[in-house]
């Protein structure tokens, strides 16, 4: 009887809507199920709905309900579950979990891997404090895994982690669940009437996704376009804090009834096809999963110049790239999609080819297969 593959025990905050967690779940779909077993343990807790995501019966999701504040017992829940699992590898996702690096190596996971997925805030503003932990925790992490190039410098120049120790691992998309083709049927009745632009988005609504840059500049755009109110809409999928202030900003401009914005929602791809327009407004960037499935979806991106966003989004090419949290360049950006058809369809067609020739799923699933394969081959050897 052979023995059970080894198991890698993936740590994030909370597992819900958002692009780490959906990589995540796409990386275990994907990833061939006699190579590696998964487990998942959240910092938090999870949702349920988004859970049954993951498609392998054999995957368990174990919540440690991390108290508000600094939580010492959280270290011993941690170290007791995964002294519980004994996984072969540990590999915790973003800033949040690196502190649980400690504990894995005290229950004694041979092989320990960190992702950084992105930033709270602009890159290079980050606190003494948080790059003081990233370094503390540099000991005790084998390999780490950066999503951008500019993750990776940041490790490299700034933690001090040796280049041969990062891995830059582009998430892919689905290009089968994410196509092209429009279709307005999941829009409220009468929300967007034929011959309407929309204008679209998704994202939490929190200040590092800005999406209140992005009304902004709809604000300013409708103002400037001849017979606005006829011609465009703004739909913004997610929840969050911010929800208050962007239907504020909409009741004060008059302009709440051209916008949709139903909270998080399970049919994305249905949602992107409902759309024109791809904007990703964010202060702040490691790879952007919604860019990558806009673009899979044939839709033309204006994105904030920050992060990894430069990386996926060619100027000129497959969209726009302008500065951050500058309502002005991104109305303009916006504007001279919508006043030139053709050059929508261009830019939208050149981003689903960019999808298919760099961005797939199977490119993923093998990176990350290469790198466990190899700490966890370094960490037997030891």
């Amino acid at each position: 009887m052979h023995p059970p593959p080894p198991l890698i025990a993936h740590v994030i905050h909370r597992l819900d809507y958002g692009g780490l967690e959906n990589g995540l779940v796409n990386l275990i779909n994907r990833m061939p199920p006699e190579r590696y077993r998964h487990a998942i343990l959240c910092l938090t807790d999870y949702n349920p709905e988004f859970r049954r995501r993951i498609q392998r019966p054999d995957v368990e999701v174990f919540a440690l309900h991390k108290r508000e504040g600094h939580d010492l017992g959280l270290y011993r829940r941690c170290w007791a579950q995964l002294r519980q699992w004994r996984p072969a590898i540990v590999h915790t996702r973003g800033l949040a979990t690196l502190e649980m690096q400690l504990p894995a190596w005290l229950a004694g996971a041979p092989a320990r891997v960190h992702g950084e997925h992105g930033w709270d805030a602009q890159a290079g503003s980050e606190p003494r404090r948080r790059q003081w932990l990233r370094r503390l925790g540099n000991p005790l992490v084998n390999h780490y895994i950066a999503l951008s190039a500019e993750l990776a410098a940041y490790l490299e120049n700034v933690v001090g982690v040796s280049p041969t120790r990062v891995t830059q691992i582009i998430n892919g998309v689905d290009s089968e669940r994410f196509h092209p083709g429009q279709d307005r049927s999941p829009l409220p009745p009468g929300f967007a009437p034929p011959g309407t632009l929309i204008i679209g988005t998704v994202g939490r609504l929190e200040k590092v996704k800005d999406h209140s840059n992005l009304v902004r500049a709809f604000i300013r755009l409708v103002e400037s376009v001849p017979e606005a109110r006829q011609r465009l809409r703004l739909v913004i999928i997610g929840e969050g804090s911010l929800r208050t202030e962007i239907e504020s900003l909409l009741n004060e401009a008059g302009l709440r009834d051209l916008a949709w914005l139903p909270g998080a929602r399970d049919d994305v791809p249905e949602l992107l096809r409902t759309m024109d327009v791809f904007v990703l407004p964010s202060q702040a960037e490691g790879i952007s999963n919604t860019i990558l499935e806009a673009m899979a979806c044939s839709l033309p991106v204006v994105a904030t110049e920050v992060g990894g966003n430069a990386e996926l989004v060619v100027e000129g090419e497959t969209g726009r790239r302008v500065p951050a949290s500058d309502p002005q360049a991104l109305a303009a950006a916006m504007r001279e999609l919508i006043d030139d058809p053709k050059r929508m369809s261009a830019y939208g067609a050149a981003g689903r080819r960019r999808v298919e020739e760099r961005f797939s799923m199977a490119a993923m699933a093998a990176a990350y297969l290469q790198v466990y394969d190899a700490v966890l081959k370094t960490s037997l050897a030891l």
